[in-house]
């Protein structure tokens, strides 16, 4: 993967280092010691420079970037990609159900991620596979995968400060829940399970999802999910602590008489773009299963 990224230095930053002055632009320590090792990679009015060098008003700084490996144990494989977003720093995609986001043993060649080394692969483009909002395996929806170690260390970042928002849709069985809450519950491993979680006020960590009813249809209901936190499991714990479990949840509630899978959809992100800075706002539509559930008599 190669990016050119191109600044011209303002008064106020003049007298910065360049390693100060990329820093503030969400730049790494690791980011800039990667970049030193390639050749050229940092240049001022088209001399290469440390950078410890100190920038004026006026200079052009030129970073480039360059990843010439691919992820080594994510096997290529044609797979359906629904591309939302992209351009030279991330991809937006709207990811399917039964498709986890990594391979794994049991799961080497059906993941997102050899999903989309096959679509850079036929480009002939080097690829590092990062996610960066991870989704479980049977959870659909908008997921970001950053295309370089820049735009991947910053939003990584974003997402620790909850600086990317997300709106979650789910489906729950029954009708009644007040309009709009909060669900405080800390989590924990459930002992003894590698997989599960449950609530657990004395040992678990911060776990806070906020809830809002959008409709009752053909006896279940659709809620809008905003997380605070991102734990394992959090909008399917804390519904279920609610004693609104997901319907389809084989794990915490297998009520398989609508869906197959936990109703659970990423509906919408927003953030700002780790280089621009321009706001960014992408949803995807519920999926037909989840659909079918709320209004069976559709075609």
């Amino acid at each position: 993967m190669e990016r050119t990224l191109t600044y011209t230095i303002q008064k106020e930053d003049s007298g910065l280092t360049i390693g100060q002055y990329l820093k503030r632009r969400g730049f790494s320590g690791q980011n800039l010691t990667d970049l030193k090792k390639i050749p050229e990679s940092i240049l001022v009015n088209d001399t290469w420079e440390y950078v410890i060098y100190r920038l004026k008003e006026g200079d052009v700084l030129t970073v480039h970037i360059l990843e010439e490996e691919s992820s080594e144990k994510i096997p290529p494989v044609c797979l359906p990609l629904d591309i939302v977003y992209e351009d030279e720093d991330l991809i937006v995609v709207n990811k399917p159900a039964d498709m986890p986001i990594h391979p794994s043993m049991k799961n080497y060649e059906n993941s997102l991620g050899n999903a989309l080394a096959y679509y850079f692969k036929s480009q002939n483009t080097p690829f590092v596979f990062r996610c960066i909002n991870r989704l479980d395996r049977d959870t659909t929806g908008l997921t970001i995968i950053a295309k370089h170690m820049v735009s991947a260390g910053i939003l990584s970042r974003m997402v620790a400060s909850r600086e990317i928002y997300r709106e979650y849709r789910a489906i729950v069985r029954g009708s009644g829940m007040p309009a709009s809450g909060t669900i405080n519950a800390p989590l924990e491993r459930k002992p003894g399970s590698v997989i599960e979680r449950i609530v657990d006020p004395e040992h678990g960590e911060r776990a806070v999802t906020h809830y809002q009813v959008i409709g009752e249809y053909n006896g279940h209901t659709l809620l809008s999910l905003h997380l605070e936190t991102g734990r394992t499991h959090q909008i399917r714990i804390h519904l279920k602590h609610l004693g609104y479990p997901l319907i389809g949840d084989y794990l915490y509630n297998p009520d398989m008489e609508w869906i197959k899978r936990q109703a659970l959809h990423s509906y919408r992100l927003e953030f700002h773009h780790p280089i621009t800075r321009q706001p960014m706002s992408f949803t995807a539509p519920l999926p037909a299963d989840m659909r079918h559930v709320l209004f069976p008599e559709e075609k």
